[in-house]
């Protein structure tokens, strides 16, 4: 093989590969001059080829890219224009297919040239190949809650691997079993160090708990009717316990609740928090973000919803429908705002750190600080991400926000725990006085006990009272974060209720019964914040369809998923 052919084999997947496009593997600084002879020979280069792995993790995003945070409203916690409703077409293409096996394989090339590095320890070759399994793990974890079954990739593909280029899918069981040995590997041999913006053996275990939670529980909850292979307990268990042993290493390290609920989502330094397991930096100089400006700007965003609103509990400790605390909630004119600020007082604190105190909506727009006006979809102002303190050219125009974006964080991690626990069935008190009973503390209310002691009529998830507390908590300390919301009503088996003909308290927003000028659209004496948009779901959503493209291509990856 000549020079130019091994540049190629490292730098671009090969153009007739099916699976993947081309697509440049290296593609950082001077690494484009190394060929396969004489790049693999330091474990400096292959720190500076795994760095590519990072630009995956978006954060906030990148200049004016919308991150992970916020933008993704396909759920039951925001309405708005944006992502109101499931694609019902089969795309020809899909950047989240092709990148995804872009990544696998960029991955399997790091973990076929290792060993063959002569200068490096073998416990820096286990580390590294630790990354790289981690990275493969976290790329297929991705691939198969899309689009189920996979062909599973284990090698860099070549342009005469035809039998896997043109493989067929495997079952999403095994696929997942194997990102499992992945992630055993990787939480065994990772580097253990406390860097909070680099991968290790910390944030190796971070992943896993999340992995393993939601195969666990998908396993749990799935049902053959709707097109899903049949419940599987015993491998349910497996990876709720996998999902539990990880998080008791987190839990067993240095890591402690930040003070501040807000201060994880408006920091300008998370290296000093101490809640952090892995976060993304930005900087003034470098690398800003969008997310603060959409919040913060005069663009119309996407708040939270009637139903998120309803979903947290009063400082009694009590549900809507059982508080003996005030829950009118309509919104009071008060200096010609409308104010919710008496009903935030009695809420859960976590409430008033994610909204406004008072409402913003056409007609009625709000100024946080500064001098720029808002309004929200909902009513419901959003200023989770907002940091005042920053200046306001920096906080309300795109690309010019420094905020720094959390990716792994302790709360997630307690969360993890206690609802592993509950779903093994073997959940006690110190479990949740040791993980999510530290949440409700800071959001001050009272604790919950594994006896709950009220069943809350708003149940419909058909699970016990504490599997549904514990539901609920997860709901409202990371409402708008991520794509948490959505893959967790998949995972629970509950994406019917994004349907707004059922549900249509999804795309409602503030009550503004007393707002005497109201201009905006109402359903009774609500925001309408669906902007006469509707959702509705069918059982094939729970998996997306193979993009047509790749089956012309390849027909092995026949039959499309259900429904399709």
């Amino acid at each position: 093989m000549n020079t130019n052919m091994k540049k190629i084999n490292i730098l671009c997947v090969v153009s007739l590969m099916t699976l993947f496009g081309c697509d440049s593997i290296l593609d950082k600084g001077p690494l484009d001059t190394f060929s396969n002879d004489n790049f693999w020979t330091s474990e400096n280069n292959v720190n500076g080829y795994a760095n590519k792995f990072y630009d995956n993790f978006l954060g906030y995003g990148n200049a004016g890219s919308t991150g992970d945070f916020y933008f993704r409203t396909l759920s039951d916690d925001q309405v708005g224009n944006s992502f109101s409703k499931w694609d019902p077409s089969i795309p020809a293409s899909s950047t989240t297919w092709k990148n995804g096996w872009v990544e696998v394989r960029r991955a399997n090339i790091m973990l076929e040239k290792i060993d063959g590095i002569a200068s490096m320890s073998e416990a820096a070759k286990s580390h590294w190949k630790g990354f790289a399994r981690l990275m493969r793990a976290w790329e297929y974890y991705k691939l198969t809650r899309t689009y189920g079954d996979l062909p599973w990739i284990d090698k860099a593909l070549d342009i005469t691997d035809d039998g896997y280029i043109y493989g067929s899918r495997e079952s999403r069981d095994k696929v997942m079993d194997n990102v499992l040995d992945d992630l055993n590997y990787a939480t065994s041999n990772m580097y253990e160090n406390t860097s909070k913006i680099t991968f290790n053996r910390a944030v190796a275990n971070a992943m896993k708990a999340e992995i393993c939670l939601y195969e666990g529980t998908f396993r749990k909850y799935r049902k053959a009717a709707d097109g899903q292979p049949a419940p599987d307990a015993a491998g349910a268990t497996k990876f709720l316990t996998a999902s539990k042993d990880a998080c008791t290493y987190i839990m067993g390290k240095s890591f402690k609740l930040n003070d501040s609920y807000q201060g994880n989502y408006n920091s300008t330094n998370l290296n000093t928090n101490p809640e952090m397991i892995f976060y993304k930096p930005y900087n003034a100089a470098t690398l800003m973000h969008s997310t603060v400006a959409y919040v913060s700007s005069s663009t119309q965003h996407s708040g939270i919803s009637k139903d998120a609103f309803d979903s947290y509990l009063f400082t009694d400790g009590k549900p809507l429908a059982l508080t003996t605390k005030d829950k009118d909630d309509a919104a009071k004119l008060i200096d010609d705002k409308m104010s919710i600020a008496d009903m935030l007082s009695v809420r859960d604190k976590r409430l008033s750190q994610t909204i406004d105190p008072v409402l913003c909506y056409v007609g009625r727009n709000y100024i946080r600080s500064g001098s720029l006006a808002f309004g929200s979809s909902s009513g419901y102002g959003i200023q989770k991400y907002d940091n005042i303190t920053m200046p306001i050219d920096n906080r309300v125009n795109t690309t010019k926000n420094y905020t720094h974006a959390p990716l792994f964080w302790l709360s997630v991690i307690y969360l993890d725990y206690a609802e592993a626990c509950a779903e093994l069935g073997s959940i006690t008190q110190a479990d949740l006085d040791n993980t999510i009973n530290k949440l409700k503390t800071r959001a001050g209310l009272p604790a919950l006990t594994v006896a709950v002691g009220y069943d809350d009529p708003a149940n419909n998830h058909e699970v016990s009272s504490l599997i549904w507390e514990i539901r609920r908590e997860r709901r409202t300390e990371l409402m708008c974060d991520n794509w948490n919301r959505y893959w967790d009503m998949v995972r629970w088996h509950q994406l019917d209720k994004l349907d707004s003909g059922k549900y249509p308290n999804i795309l409602l927003g503030a009550n503004v019964v007393n707002d005497p000028t109201s201009k905006v659209t109402k359903t009774g004496n609500y925001i309408d914040g669906s902007l006469g948009n509707t959702r509705t779901f069918d059982k094939k959503y729970y998996l997306d369809p193979i993009p047509s493209g790749q089956i012309t291509l390849n027909e092995n990856l026949k039959p499309q998923n259900p429904g399709w």
